[in-house]
């Protein structure tokens, strides 16, 4: 399994479906589509309008082709060499070499799902009627993702600014044949060989179509809806790894009474708190914070789960308007517009998607956080109100979760390093004519990372609260919290006893945090959580 997919996001589980796309000058796709592609192998189609689309836009092309007027993309060279006036029996070369220079990205292969997600959107926009791509070369990324073929994308090539180019010109590259793709069967061969195997022909790019296939913000806005499908679910899941630590360390639950988050309106704050409150229905370990050790308030990292989960999840809400009008974008450059118009743009640069992501580490990084410092605190004798040190079975003899929460604090340290905003930073090219860019694509690498990492975060704080929780002899947790234990231990995260090989526990909660049953097991018995 790709270790930076929740597979308990939404999508994650429509498996074969079919999606359409393209309805006239409408986007035609929406972040559930996108997710059934690149997540679930969903088989894509092209509607009658958006073939329709793709035709009347080549038609305006084909007839500025044949005029002897310059018209950037269609009949000059690009970027800083757009004065150049390219004859016509020169134009198709020209297409081929955008394609072949452009592919010259370099580093580790991106994963499958992001390429995927890459290429549908490209498609989408494609088929959009705004990039005068003709049906034939649209369809033919459609019969490439439907037969599971996938381009060799690498790591480093993007800069985010007139698209992804590096990583669109690799998929380009495969629809002509050349370069290298990974089969359905996981092997990487020759793409050319793959098309053949598939039945699938070669495109012979015309004018503006290689640059129509490699301009625009597709890879970081696709890594923007798989992460944002992620964080739903780990939003989610930190919000019952929170209520477990309340509970475990005796805390009070009357601070998610709703009207105290009425008083201040948060939407997100407010669906943290009531979540917390729906797992703790029932708990005989709350409320006991006046008893041996009194005291009036539990720490912040306690008190104000539902503030910090909050805000992260109104960033959440403004990362997804962000995405939606994306999706509903045409990005290209030039573009042709409804009145026959081609014009060039600046649409392409990514700065709207970049900061997103990169409020979306930042706020990853504040869960995750947060989190550990609940860990730390049911590890810590003095702060526990009497559980065992580091929840050791024979604390001196046995160490217990010691290592367990530094292994948590290298993850929350590496998180608050990837929360640096990448869309800050800024570096010219093209000889200066591409003098401000946006780094969307390195913001959407660094926050799948921070996704990553926020999973294990959780993980390590699940597999302390329930052992915590177990520790706690003569009072009943909660019927969620109970129905948590249970199938957590059935997930083979093992509870409380004599120091261990504590690794396979590890991974074992992070698999179940990361495969969404921590939610489902909580949602079985409170219903769906907000």
């Amino acid at each position: 399994m790709d270790m930076h997919t929740v597979v308990g996001g939404e999508g994650a589980k429509r498996g074969l479906g079919r999606v359409v796309v393209g309805d006239g000058r409408a986007s035609g796709v929406s972040a559930s589509d996108v997710l059934a592609v690149a997540r679930g192998a969903a088989r894509i189609e092209l509607s009658e309008d958006a073939v329709a689309a793709l035709a009347a836009a080549r038609e305006i092309v084909d007839a500025l082709a044949a005029k002897p007027d310059p018209v950037y993309g269609v009949s000059t060279g690009f970027g800083a060499l757009a004065t150049r006036h390219i004859s016509p029996e020169l134009r198709a070369q020209l297409q081929r070499n955008i394609v072949r220079s452009h592919a010259a990205g370099m580093g580790p292969r991106v994963e499958r799902e992001v390429v995927r997600a890459l290429m549908f959107l490209r498609l989408k926009t494609v088929c959009s009627g705004h990039t005068g791509v003709r049906p034939e070369v649209a369809q033919t990324m459609a019969d490439v993702l439907n037969a599971g073929i996938t381009p060799v994308v690498h790591e480093y090539g993007s800069l985010g600014c007139s698209g992804d180019l590096a990583p669109l010109s690799h998929c380009a590259l495969t629809l002509m044949g050349e370069g290298d793709a990974e089969g359905p069967d996981g092997v990487v061969r020759p793409a050319g060989e793959l098309l053949a195997e598939h039945g699938i022909q070669p495109v012979e790019l015309r004018e503006k179509e290689g640059l129509a296939l490699l301009n625009g913000t597709d890879g970081m806005l696709g890594m923007l809806v798989m992460a944002l499908a992620d964080l739903d679910t780990l939003y989610k899941s930190a919000d019952i790894t929170a209520a477990l630590s309340l509970e475990a360390l005796l805390g009070t639950d009357k601070v998610l009474a709703p009207e105290l988050h009425a008083i201040r309106p948060h939407p997100g704050q407010g669906a943290a708190a009531a979540n917390m409150l729906a797992v703790l229905e029932g708990s005989q370990l709350t409320g006991h914070h006046q008893d041996d050790a009194p005291r009036v308030q539990d720490a912040y990292s306690v008190r104000c789960a539902p503030q910090v989960a909050g805000a992260g999840r109104d960033t959440m809400a403004h990362a997804r308007l962000v995405a939606e009008r994306e999706l509903a974008a045409a990005v290209d450059n030039p573009v042709v517009l409804p009145d026959g118009r081609v014009e060039s743009n600046g649409n392409f640069h990514g700065a709207p998607v970049a900061y997103v992501l990169d409020f979306l580490a930042i706020a990853a990084a504040d869960l995750g956080s947060i989190a550990e410092r609940r860990t730390d605190r049911l590890l810590d004798k003095n702060r526990s109100h009497g559980l065992p040190p580091f929840l050791a079975d024979d604390a001196g003899v046995d160490s217990g979760l010691m290592i367990a929460q530094y292994t948590q604090a290298a993850l929350v340290s590496e998180m608050k390093r990837l929360a640096v905003p990448a869309s800050a930073d800024s570096i010219p090219s093209s000889a200066m004519q591409e003098d401000h860019v946006s780094m969307g694509w390195s913001a959407a690498r660094k926050l799948r990372t921070a996704v990553d990492n926020l999973t294990r975060i959780i993980a390590v704080e699940l597999y302390a609260a329930t052992r915590a929780i177990e520790l706690r002899e003569g009072l009943s947790p909660a019927p969620a919290s109970r129905a948590v234990i249970e199938a957590a231990r059935a997930a083979g995260v093992q509870g409380p006893g004599p120091d261990r090989f504590l690794a396979p526990d590890l991974a074992a909660a992070d698999a179940f945090v990361r495969g969404g049953h921590l939610v489902e097991a909580v949602e079985k018995v409170t219903g769906p959580l907000q």
